[in-house]
């Protein structure tokens, strides 16, 4: 029997309930937030310019850029120990679907991410290999999309947070400000390596990161649950997706990111207090924009952070869940 994206949709909403049951709302005392706009890129320069982190310090918002992947990681390992209770979000697929990691023996996402830092990940990310046949399910230019993946198939090669992230308007009649926030959004498979909004590459060379960072203490949520209000507080990681926190945006154009922040520094007590640099910053670039406007989103809602589970569902626990305002509310 064929089950249609809706049908499936509707029989998964009421399992993203993730938080505490006073609503994750427990009064925090959040000492820092990151939020990083992430990039696959292999030279050193390329990563250097578009890996940008917003970063919120006590009410302070700076925006930073100049650093690798690796530099990245070990400055936010750095932090942590400075200030523990500390929440950090990646632009990034934190694992692929539930039915991959099976395939390749992986009990865990962090089995999965360690087989990835060590070799596995830039094997699939090779557009041809001469030691092992190249795996056909990682498409992007010059390789099309299989047909596995295609039509009524599509969902196979998306988690179901990728879906229900980015799920078409009309399937969310009964909630318009979600349904806002997607408009135009299309899904996004962490197989697709190549080509216009393709998310693997730079999940796969993120996933290395994630693997230190959660070695170094870091708490992944939904796999595991926020300890930020634990007598021995653990910074927090989790999975984000720039667009759902920009909402509709143009943000390829200097103008429209212009507009954008201006409108909210008038209107929005969250933006009010920007500094001319940053703002500054924000303007001249969309990755700047997007770690900037991420992290005052995270901002406005702090609270939720301190509240989040582990998730208990078999699925999510394998392929983890996109972190929105009020995903587990």
């Amino acid at each position: 029997m064929c089950v249609s994206p809706e049908e499936e949709y509707a029989g998964w909403r009421g399992k993203f309930r993730t938080v505490d049951d006073d609503g994750g709302m427990a009064a925090g005392n959040l000492e820092r937030i990151v939020a990083v706009d992430w990039s696959g890129r292999v030279d050193a320069a390329g990563q250097r310019r578009h890996i940008w982190a917003g970063v919120w310090t006590a009410g302070k918002v700076t925006l930073e850029a100049g650093r690798t992947r690796g530099e990245l990681t070990d400055w936010l390992i750095a932090m942590a120990r400075e200030t523990p209770r500390m929440v950090v979000s990646l632009d990034c697929c934190f694992s692929f679907p539930a039915w991959f990691l099976a395939e390749h023996d992986c009990a865990t996402v962090f089995e999965f991410w360690r087989k990835v830092a060590e070799g596995q990940g830039e094997r699939w990310l090779a557009r041809e290999c001469e030691e092992v046949a190249r795996d056909v399910r990682f498409w992007g230019a010059p390789h099309k999309r299989p047909e596995e993946f295609c039509g009524e198939n599509l969902h196979r090669s998306m988690r179901f947070t990728d879906m229900d992230n980015k799920i078409t308007p009309k399937m969310l009649a009964g909630d318009p400000e979600r349904a806002a926030k997607v408009r135009g959004i299309t899904p996004k498979s962490p197989f697709q390596i190549g080509g216009s909004g393709s998310v693997g590459t730079g999940s796969l060379r993120a996933m290395p990161s994630l693997l230190k960072l959660h070695e170094a203490g870091f708490c992944v949520w939904p796999f595991e649950p926020s300890h930020l209000n634990a007598n021995k507080p653990q910074p927090l990681l989790v999975e984000m997706y720039t667009r759902l926190m920009t909402g509709a945006v143009k943000k390829s154009n200097a103008e429209a990111r212009k507009a954008y922040l201006a409108a909210r520094k008038k209107t929005d007590a969250v933006y009010a207090g920007l500094s001319r640099g940053v703002v500054a910053k924000a303007r001249g670039s969309e990755d700047a924009f997007d770690a900037l406007v991420s992290c005052l989103e995270m901002v406005r809602w702090k609270d939720e952070f301190v509240g989040l589970k582990a998730t208990k569902d078999e699925v999510l626990r394998l392929e983890g869940i996109t972190w929105r305002a009020g995903i587990g509310v």
